[in-house]
């Protein structure tokens, strides 16, 4: 659906050249969830702007739907534009106009009847649950509200793709998983291509198919959101990941010697990583029946993504130190990674 090819986009100041997005190349699948994360400057909101060419690359070739937007004259991007809605994070309504206002803009140049019109908008309330809203104004409106308002706007020429850029930043929890619910729908009934742009990883982990990791204007990791949580490979990769899990905790407990982390002669406190054929196994049960290895369990955490579960333990062996390294090949052979974090 979306066929990026070595895009460069530079912007020129009187002090230095800012160069946000450097030879970037993206493939997206139609009817896929497709994330793009990078912390402040990485360059992800210009890549975004540059799929609907808000932002014209100075490099490369963009492509949406088979149609290169680069050769297109305006007319015909606008007509491309027609199926490329977009929502932001400040959400973008017309104070002045009612949300049946704001949903229907897009349409007042559209061949449809007043009827038609009126059909159009009141089926996308519906499916943004904000039909007794359809009088009131954005100012009486809460965040998630806004959001939703801009979700029906965006939907309104029957898009194909749908690009958000930092669509839930400026939301508290909550409103955020609601809004995040209300694209997976979109997703699925109307079989409509996301681009998610955030910061947040938690974002990513909840409905995203892939993901590409972005630091200077590059994309460093890219890959099924799967793959990238149970083996990350950059840093910045990593770094995200890790504000999304409590494991992160454990290693500072560590080092400031706290009680909860500290072991006896004879212990071994192990980090063990469970993928998708792993975490219905009974592996602990197994270990401390077979091999006479004691097992304390100081952190646990299961996870679903994509109908995967993945699974984290922070465990205290104890017993023979030849007992205990059986126990870890055991657990090797088993399939789960095991990380000796101290013995």
């Amino acid at each position: 659906m979306i066929e990026l090819n070595h895009v460069s986009k530079t912007f020129e100041t009187k002090q230095t050249d800012v160069h946000a997005v450097k030879d970037v190349s993206l493939h997206i699948n139609a009817g896929e969830i497709f994330g793009i994360i990078g912390f402040s400057g990485a360059g992800k909101s210009t890549l975004i702007r540059c799929i609907n060419l808000l932002e014209r690359p100075n490099e490369g070739t963009v492509a949406v739907d088979g149609n290169n937007l680069l050769k297109l004259s305006d007319p015909q991007l606008r007509e491309v534009r027609k199926k490329i809605g977009m929502i932001f994070q400040h959400f973008n309504l017309m104070r002045s106009r009612t949300v049946f206002q704001n949903v229907a803009f897009p349409l007042k140049d559209s061949k449809l009847s007043k009827p038609e019109i009126e059909a159009k908008v009141m089926e996308l309330l519906t499916l943004v649950d904000l039909v007794d809203k359809r009088d009131a104004y954005p100012s009486e409106l809460s965040g998630g509200q806004k959001q939703r308002v801009a979700i029906a706007r965006a939907l309104a020429n029957d898009p194909k793709v749908l690009l958000c850029d930092e669509a839930t930043s400026a939301l508290d929890p909550q409103t955020t998983r609601s809004i995040l619910k209300l694209l997976k729908e979109v997703n699925q009934r109307l079989h409509i291509t996301i681009v998610l742009i955030t910061h947040e990883m938690a974002v990513i982990k909840e409905i995203c198919d892939r993901v590409a990791v972005m630091e200077n204007g590059l994309i460093v990791e890219m890959g099924n959101i799967v793959d990238i949580f149970m083996h990350p490979q950059s840093d910045v990769t990593k770094n995200f990941i890790s504000t999304t899990s409590a494991l992160t905790r454990i290693y500072e407990m560590v080092e400031q010697d706290s009680p909860i982390t500290r072991i006896q002669s004879g212990q071994y406190l192990v980090h063990l990583k469970y993928g998708a054929n792993t975490t219905k196994e009974a592996l602990l049960s197994h270990i401390t029946r077979e091999m006479a290895v004691e097992t304390s369990i100081i952190f646990g955490n299961v996870e679903v993504l994509q109908d995967t579960p993945l699974g984290d333990l922070v465990v205290i062996f104890s017993g023979a130190e030849h007992n205990i390294q059986q126990a870890i090949a055991y657990a090797q052979n088993q399939g789960v990674e095991i990380e000796v974090i101290k013995s």
